[in-house]
């Protein structure tokens, strides 16, 4: 029988971490679904939202270091990625329990990552296109001048932050990493694979239909391959590379 395993999930740009809620039901119940929150959006929306990357990482990490269970694995999706890479770094120089796994989805490795492309999405405009284009946004926001605002708001604040990432080489971590890509997202093979310099263990990379959203276009096959990629990691599965096709 399987143990209880929490996953701790880390929004994208300009959402709140209740994209995950629905993960609850879809996933089973050995696996706790936490929907990490960032300051300034969702149900923390009357705090003070942070710019600043490693401001932001210091103040997860350390909110997620006061209850850390036996067995965890940090998710993130785009810029959730970056952060969850950033909370496992932070965690390792603690000397915190590390995670079994890291999983980073919709996001290039840190090596990889273009800071200067989002200094050059400012204006409403440019951040609206961007919205558009990764197609992960329900139309009902921007057919509603107040949704939208708040959305760009919220957009703009963590652009800031992925655009103040500044990349330092480290040695790999001792965890493993598992990364999803969609087939039609931009990001690219070349950018994906990189994820496999952050780790010193087992290394996935799973591909699926979709753009940058793939997460929800393939949702029922995503499911079942990070459930499939959970069990491996509450096992303390230890293999050779692998990627799926």
């Amino acid at each position: 029988m399987s143990r209880h395993f929490v996953l701790y999930c880390l929004p994208c740009a300009g959402a709140s971490a209740t994209m995950y809620l629905r993960w609850k039901r879809l996933l089973p119940s050995w696996i706790e679904v936490i929907p990490v929150e960032l300051p300034g959006h969702g149900s923390r929306l009357g705090e003070s939202p942070q710019e600043d990357y490693r401001m932001l990482v210091d103040i997860l990490s350390q909110e997620i270091a006061l209850t850390l269970p036996e067995s965890y694995a940090l998710f993130g999706h785009s810029m959730g990625a970056l952060l969850a890479h950033g909370i496992t770094r932070e965690l390792h120089r603690l000397k915190a329990r590390l995670p079994d796994a890291l999983m980073v989805s919709g996001c290039a490795a840190p090596a990889r990552q273009d800071s200067q492309r989002y200094h050059k999405i400012c204006t409403e405009a440019a951040l609206i296109a961007d919205l558009s284009k990764q197609g992960g946004t329900p139309e009902a926001v921007f057919n509603s001048p107040e949704l939208l605002a708040m959305t760009l708001q919220l957009l703009r604040i963590d652009y800031r932050v992925c655009g103040s990432f500044q990349y330092t080489r480290h040695d790999p971590l001792p965890v493993p990493i598992h990364c999803f890509g969609g087939r039609s997202d931009t990001i690219g093979a070349d950018n994906l694979s990189l994820w496999q310099q952050e780790s010193s263990r087992m290394f996935t990379l799973d591909w699926f239909d979709g753009g940058h959203f793939f997460l929800r276009q393939s949702e029922e096959w995503f499911i079942h391959v990070l459930k499939k990629r959970l069990l491996e990691s509450q096992k303390g599965v230890m293999c050779d590379i692998v990627a799926t096709a």
